[in-house]
């Protein structure tokens, strides 16, 4: 709801998600659109926008459309956040893939009892990746602090906090190189592959937006972000699966095919994540990255937790030393 009780218009946000040639995967939510500048400047309008993107007024229980280029459509409906969820078979997706393999389709409301203002004449691209047949491997990296400052090490994660609800992604600053490290991953040994990437984190959905605006604004390869639901941010999942072991495994049993690299960092749980994949799913893992986020307590445990590892495991506090190691291993 607007300024003074006028109704915003409404708006779908598409999530860039991954499917296969026979498997069409679009996620995203439906919302009203409350203008978020994501450039803005000043402390005050920035935790203004904050406050917009987690105070969403979502479109619940509506029905959406998705169309294909070729004219095939799909239907389904948003639950009560406003989120929606197309999984469904369909044939001969790849035929209308770009050479990267994305796959591109428009979303628009599609229920006539809803008589409200629908931006962009009702119409909302949408992305799907199905890797190419150029892709050698995949990639699947962490964000926080592995390509992005964030802070989550540190005490009580305030540095985190004030990055998330006090800074713009305009401003936001990538670790240095990583845009370039991985387009040399993106490309391969030869130069010309179109290997997949797929950014995985914690954050909830509500900051899909700006982590997209961050990636794109600094000329990261572009990839399927996949975050998570506020109430699995903010409740208690001791008891069930890692949401990252949840996504990895996901992409991992997507493309049997493909083998992949992992990239996080030392500071929360990325080591024992991705040591645990690479068990669960032998020969699948071509090598693991771990930026070192000045923790020494923590680095030295990891150090000890891969002696001696069966896969190559790499600990970087730049990505000229990530960039020297893959070159040695033949991924770039």
């Amino acid at each position: 709801m607007g300024i003074f009780g006028k109704q915003d218009e409404l708006q779908i946000i598409a999530f860039q998600t991954y499917g296969t040639d026979k498997h069409l995967y679009a996620r995203g939510r439906a919302l009203e659109d409350e203008e978020i500048d994501l450039v803005e400047k000043g402390w005050y309008g920035i935790l203004r926008n904050t406050y917009k993107r987690f105070e969403t007024d979502e479109i619940k229980n509506t029905t959406l459309k998705l169309t294909l280029a070729d004219g095939r459509a799909v239907t389904g409906r948003t639950d009560n956040h406003g989120y929606y969820l197309l999984d469904a078979s369909i044939a001969n997706l790849a035929e209308l893939t770009n050479s990267e393999g994305w796959l591109p389709y428009e979303m628009a409301y599609a229920d006539a009892k809803l008589k409200r203002t629908i931006k962009h004449e009702n119409r909302f691209p949408g992305e799907m990746l199905i890797p190419s047949k150029k892709a050698d491997f995949g990639v699947i990296s962490d964000i926080d602090d592995t390509i992005l400052h964030t802070g989550v090490a540190s005490f009580l994660k305030w540095k985190a906090l004030y990055n998330t609800f006090f800074k713009n992604a305009s401003i936001r600053l990538p670790l240095k190189g990583a845009a370039a490290f991985y387009h040399q991953l993106h490309r391969g040994v030869s130069g010309s592959n179109a290997n997949p990437i797929f950014y995985v984190s914690n954050s909830p959905w509500n900051l899909y937006r700006y982590l997209e605006f961050f990636l794109t604004k600094n000329t990261f390869p572009k990839g399927p972000i996949l975050l998570r639901s506020m109430a699995a941010t903010l409740g208690n999942r001791k008891t069930e699966q890692p949401h990252k072991t949840h996504e990895i495994e996901n992409i991992l049993t997507t493309y049997p095919e493909l083998r992949f690299v992992l990239i996080g960092d030392s500071g929360e749980h990325d080591a024992d994540i991705y040591k645990a994949i690479n068990e669960r799913y032998p020969d699948r893992i071509l090598a693991i990255y771990l930026r070192d986020v000045g923790h020494r307590k923590r680095m030295a445990r990891i150090r000890k937790m891969f002696e001696g590892y069966h896969t190559p495991v790499s600990f970087v506090e730049n990505s000229d030393q990530a960039i020297t190691h893959a070159k040695k291993l033949g991924l770039i």
